[in-house]
């Protein structure tokens, strides 16, 4: 089997990440393969589209109401027929006021949500509240801290944000989209008035966006994550279930480059699954990415490390996707609405967060759709594992008869592991002699430039001048000279 049809039912081509508008942002499936801009911009589009479609229905019933009532007017039965009509009029009248559909509805789980804030009053947590309410402080004494840097723009960033808090908390019987687009429209008019009117560096303005998201998403958590009027909870737990159906997956059927055998890889494995958990813990959509993106950086070394060499995209998701089937992130549907919904969209649509978010969603939906095909097993073997019949794990010990020895089975056991140890032995042998045959071919090409320049430029070595001494100096080498002549006197 070639590794090319190995991997057709995992790879993912790089352009299939990116806004299928074109825009070249990063795309996410949970805005059906749009950024957060185009999303938006279809969002709008939809639902101004119901808005028009609930005013012709109702300017339609209401017409029928007033045809009903003029022809009433005639017939024995004319009374009772009005006050049906009146009463579909009022509720009409009703549907009318609100935006969307959507919204109607929505509000028929508040009695639902009311009932839950007052359980929840009733038996409250005070570790918890504690706990929530420390972590508050410290964020919003963070948060001032950090705005007394920039002055006057920052007290009209602090005065925005309390505002936008104070908005918030009369709209949380709105639905979680409508928060949602609430809180985008908060992130993208702050970060237009800085640009333009404070004239404000896109670099600060990232830091102080990263700040704002930190502050409001610390506040608002327990009321935006998982809330009880959407089905987060029910995919939680419908792919959690899906995790554990898939216990028997093995790293070579979704070819994973990774040999864990290497305990420098094993430890990486083990950090990225720990990052990957961790995600449940972070209140701020930013932290939350922030443990993605190292899980991901985790598995880019263990693949590296295994095969000595860079790491491609075609290696990167089937590893993220093993990846979270060994560690069964808890609440992972929940965490990754909560980022679509209240992170800064410019962290999702650009850069290697964005990157890795979108990768972590295509493993996510990659494990929903997972078949026989996917894993190039047969649909007969593929029913069997899942309905734990069987399992791949469990193939090599039931190839041996029940009869058969437990010390002959482990010897077998031990002659594979050396097997092992001994290609592993040649292999390290052949790179050791590899290496050993480039040093000396350096070795040879260095003494042979050498040499080359020497030929070139050789080297004269003249005898140095010696300069004469006067007769009457000190100088020691002037001492084989004859001895001065002493004066003599004649008698006279």
């Amino acid at each position: 089997m070639s590794l090319k049809s190995e991997r057709r039912g995992i790879h993912v081509d790089q352009s299939e990440l990116l806004c299928k508008k074109g825009c070249g942002y990063y795309g996410n499936p949970a805005w059906q393969g749009f950024c957060s801009k185009c999303w938006r911009e279809e969002y709008h589009k939809a639902r101004q589209k119901q808005i028009q479609e609930d005013w012709e229905l109702a300017e339609r019933l209401q017409r029928e109401e007033e045809e009903a009532f003029a022809s009433s007017q005639s017939g024995p039965g004319a009374q009772s027929l009005t006050f049906s009509k009146f009463e579909e009029k009022k509720t009409n009248e009703k549907t009318r006021k609100v935006t969307t559909v959507k919204k109607f509805f929505s509000a028929s789980s508040r009695v639902g949500s009311k009932k839950a804030e007052i359980q929840e009053a009733k038996a409250p947590s005070p570790s918890i509240n504690r706990q929530a309410s420390i972590e508050t402080d410290r964020v919003s004494k963070e948060f001032i801290e950090f705005l007394k840097t920039f002055h006057k723009t920052g007290q009209e960033i602090y005065k925005q944000t309390k505002m936008f808090l104070e908005t918030m908390h009369y709209k949380r019987d709105l639905s979680i989209e409508e928060q949602s687009e609430c809180t985008q429209d908060f992130y993208q008019n702050v970060a237009e008035r800085m640009q333009t009117r404070g004239k404000v560096p896109s670099e600060r303005v990232e830091k102080i966006m990263d700040q704002i998201e930190k502050y409001i998403m610390t506040r608002l958590y327990k009321y935006v994550f998982c809330p009880e009027t959407t089905d987060d909870e029910k995919k939680d737990l419908a792919i959690q279930k899906r995790i554990r159906a898939l216990h028997w997956v093995t790293p070579q059927m979704l070819c994973v480059p990774v040999n864990e055998e290497i305990s420098e890889v094993s430890d990486m494995v083990v950090k990225a699954i720990t990052d990957i958990i961790e995600m449940d813990s972070k209140r701020v959509p930013r932290d939350k990415l922030a443990c993605i993106t190292k899980c991901s950086k985790h598995i880019f070394n263990a693949i590296k490390i295994t095969k000595n060499e860079p790491a491609s995209a075609d290696d990167f998701l089937p590893t993220l996707i093993y990846i979270v089937l060994k560690g069964n992130p808890p609440r992972l549907q929940s965490n990754i609405q909560y980022i679509t919904r209240f992170c800064n969209p410019s962290r999702l649509m650009a850069g290697e967060d964005g990157y890795y978010f979108t990768n972590l969603c295509c493993a996510v939906a990659f494990i929903e759709k997972l078949d026989a095909q996917s894993l190039n097993l047969s649909q007969e073997d593929f029913d069997r594992y899942m309905s734990g019949q069987t399992s791949p794990r469990k193939q090599e010990s039931e190839n041996w008869s029940p009869d058969a020895c437990l010390g002959v089975k482990q010897m077998y056991k031990n002659l594979d592991l050396l097997s092992q140890l001994n290609e592993r032995q040649e292999r390290i042998m052949s790179e050791a002699k590899k290496l050993e045959k480039d040093l000396i071919e350096w070795t040879d090409g260095i003494a042979k430039e050498v040499q080359d320049i020497v030929e070139k430029y050789p080297l004269e070595i003249k005898p140095p001048n010696q300069s004469l001494a006067a007769i009457d100096s000190e100088n020691v080498e002037n001492d084989k000279l004859p001895p001065p002549l002493q004066p003599q006197v004649y008698a006279g």
